[in-house]
């Protein structure tokens, strides 16, 4: 019976350890941050592109 019991409390102790691990959750950030900027580079292309292709056929006939 304690043997099970100690296995048992050793498998919790593991569990609590796990929970404390933050890699993923930096991870996360990272890809919301990217999201964002691929979202503002995406608005950009979209708003700029007529003119860009404009100044660029104007250059290169």
């Amino acid at each position: 019976m304690n043997n099970i019991i100690a296995k048992t409390w050793v498998s919790l102790c593991r569990l609590g350890e796990l929970t404390k691990d933050d890699r993923g959750g930096v991870a996360a950030e990272y890809g919301v941050l990217l999201a964002g900027i691929v979202g503002v580079v995406a608005i950009a292309a979209a708003a700029l592109g007529g003119r860009i292709g404009g100044l660029f056929d104007s250059i290169l006939p």
